[in-house]
């Protein structure tokens, strides 16, 4: 072998040949005692296995550096000098310590949050509440559109996690389910389908000027998928609060989350109209980019929403 290759295979291997920062850490407090049994308690590990650490160390240096009598430990010379390269190299890792704390409390003290307007409006207040009991010193702000909007805040690092509610995962992310929903057929108490015995057939239902959400929604996406894209607006919305209200007027009938009618149904401002042949579940999803699961608050939010 070369002296090239041998200088190179040296050179790829320092973590092999510099001991470990535990084992620098031991030396140092051995040169500020005094004694390794006083270093042993003071970094919480036996005599022994400091005497090891030492010994492993000695060999791994191919030196002696550390003298042992019945009046304590001192140092050699070798050793006075490897010492002061250790305060070194433990000082460096001190500050590469503190600044990743810096950057794990830049990380958690902010967590940006894109859902689609259902989960925005219905689910995630509690879930953000109860994260708000646990990192109380973590600021949140929510970014709430559709579900096309929400991936392009994520691919966009302007999201650090989002939630859909569409028949698919946008391009680009990953994601879990973590609840399912139903969408239903809601009119005002006063609409001629209020009336109805039977259910509505679902051709009539696609024949049927509807009030929707816009295109890009996850509602609209569930709701197209299942008409196979017939449905026929009536007036296209850009939330659930503006469907909701529209249909509590009168304006028509309306397909909504059942998470978000609960209250107008129990009180009859809007009724539930049975739709024969027609089935509108959707999963709903957290999402983030490929590759990055969510770290910090973000995962902890996550962890809060399969609770």
């Amino acid at each position: 072998m070369s002296s090239d290759e041998t200088d190179g295979g040296r050179e790829g291997s320092i973590a092999h040949r510099v001991p470990d920062l535990g084992a620098l850490e031991l030396l140092l407090a051995v040169a500020r005692l005094g004694s390794l049994g006083g270093a042993a308690r003071e970094l919480g590990i036996t005599q022994p296995a400091a005497s090891s650490r030492i010994r492993s160390m000695e060999r791994q240096l191919g030196v002696a550096l550390v003298d042992r009598s019945p009046r304590g430990s001192r140092l050699t010379d070798a050793g006075a000098l490897v010492t002061d390269w250790a305060r070194r190299v433990v000082e460096a890792a001190a500050a590469f310590d503190a600044g990743a704390q810096a950057l794990r409390h830049r990380r958690d003290s902010r967590l940006r949050v894109a859902a689609s307007m259902t989960i925005a409006e219905y689910l995630l207040p509690g879930w953000l509440l109860a994260l708000r009991s646990q990192r109380p010193d973590t600021a949140v702000s929510l970014l709430a559109g559709n579900s096309t909007t929400v991936a392009e805040q994520l691919l966009s690092d302007e999201a650090d996690l989002g939630f859909v509610e569409g028949l698919s995962v946008p391009p680009g992310l990953d994601s879990t389910v973590i609840a399912h929903d139903h969408l239903i057929v809601v009119t005002a108490p006063t609409h001629p389908w209020a009336r109805r015995r039977r259910p509505v057939p679902a051709t009539e239902l696609a024949s049927t000027p509807l009030i929707l959400r816009e295109k890009g929604s996850g509602t609209r996406q569930v709701l197209d998928a299942a008409l196979g894209g017939l449905a026929r607006p009536l007036i296209e919305l850009s939330s659930t609060t503006a469907v909701k209200a529209s249909a509590v007027s009168g304006a028509g009938p309306a397909v909504l989350s059942e998470l978000a009618v609960g209250e107008e149904l129990s009180t009859r401002r809007l009724v539930r109209i049975p739709v024969e042949g027609l089935t509108l579940a959707r999963d709903l999803r957290a999402v983030w980019p490929t590759g990055h699961r969510p770290t910090g608050p973000a995962r902890e939010l996550l962890s809060l929403t399969r609770g």
